[in-house]
């Protein structure tokens, strides 16, 4: 018959005192495991860290300091720094953050989610104000430890999922979407896509499926490139692209950075944009309305997602779903 989970004794995030009552220990045996400090059995730092993961802990290190009646620091947990998006959400946020007095923690997950996990509970550790993390999909822990917490938290740049609190973003699926409705009215037939194996590009690249199939086309090439998405990797995954499928005529990128990349290649081997191929990004960065052909792309409100997302976490308001849209900006590579 299996053991009853632990169970808590108020309705607030767990105490060293569940995990140590869970665990049949003491409370400063609790502290020295989950510290791993001093001397304990094999087996008592077992029950101690399965008490610990069952309950969703998460030591306070504030507890028994100088601090003041309220956390002035936020934690901001975003994927990436080598694309245009997160730099401007961050300063978008910040701009609210610091006006308001709060301080931004600023954690980098290299798209990796066991990463998350743990600078999730590092930043719980310290009972900030409130989190804002990127994205909506998380380990059964990560979400559950949010959950448990007590603190506010805005998942940001995707509203295509189950949120935790408050969600502010667009439709990553709907911009895909928009982006096979666009290439397909512009009569292109021969459409290729270079992207990399992030979530909300994922979603982006099925909704730009789901748009052909729905006009009666498939891509005729893609390339999925591993590793972050940056101006070397969409270069590089173009020229890949073509090596398998010269014919295309037009190819959507996952990103501006990596359309960048595919403009860069085919600068380099003499292929003219758009006559002999047409490119279309996503993101509306600076940098792609910067090149000799402004780059054709979806425009996401970067700074806005961050702004209105720090002003949601410090209003209090209740939970909810923002959709800040899109916008196609039609440039001069498509």
């Amino acid at each position: 018959m299996m053991a009853p989970p632990p169970s808590k004794s108020s309705d607030g995030p767990a105490t060293l005192a569940d995990v140590a009552r869970a665990a049949k220990v003491g409370e400063s045996t609790a502290s020295r495991v989950l510290r791993n400090q001093g001397s304990f059995s094999e087996d008592v730092r077992t029950r101690v860290l399965s008490a610990a993961s069952k309950l969703n802990y998460v030591p306070n290190r504030i507890a028994g300091t100088l601090a003041s009646t309220g956390s002035r620091l936020v934690g901001i947990i975003i994927p990436a720094v080598t694309t245009t998006f997160f730099p401007d959400l961050l300063l978008g946020a910040n701009s609210v953050l610091e006006g308001a007095g709060f301080q931004s923690v600023i954690s980098v997950t290299e798209y990796d989610a066991v990463r998350e996990e743990k600078l999730v509970e590092s930043l719980l550790s310290w009972r900030p104000a409130g989190i804002l993390v990127t994205g909506l999909e998380h380990t059964d822990r990560t979400r559950s430890m949010l959950r448990a917490s007590r603190t506010r938290v805005v998942e940001l740049g995707d509203i295509d999922g189950e949120g935790i609190d408050i969600v502010v973003g667009f439709s990553n699926r709907a911009a895909g979407y928009a982006a096979g409705q666009y290439l397909v009215k512009r009569d292109f037939r021969r459409i290729g896509y270079v992207g990399n194996q992030s979530t909300r590009a994922g979603k982006r690249y099925q909704g730009f499926k789901a748009a052909l199939v729905d006009a009666g086309m498939t891509l005729a090439a893609e390339q999925i490139t591993p590793g972050l998405a940056s101006i070397k990797a969409g270069r590089d995954g173009l020229m890949r692209l073509l090596n398998r499928e010269a014919q295309l005529d037009v190819v959507y990128f996952a990103n501006d950075d990596m359309a960048i990349g595919g403009y860069f290649h085919c600068l380099s081997k003499g292929i003219a944009v758009p006559e002999q191929l047409a490119i279309l990004g996503h993101n509306g960065s600076d940098e792609g309305q910067l090149m000799p052909h402004p780059l054709s792309t979806i425009r996401a409100p970067r700074l806005a997602v961050g702004q209105v997302g720090a002003k949601l976490l410090l209003s209090g308001g209740p939970a909810q779903v923002i959709d800040l849209g899109f916008e196609l900006c039609e440039g001069m590579t498509t």
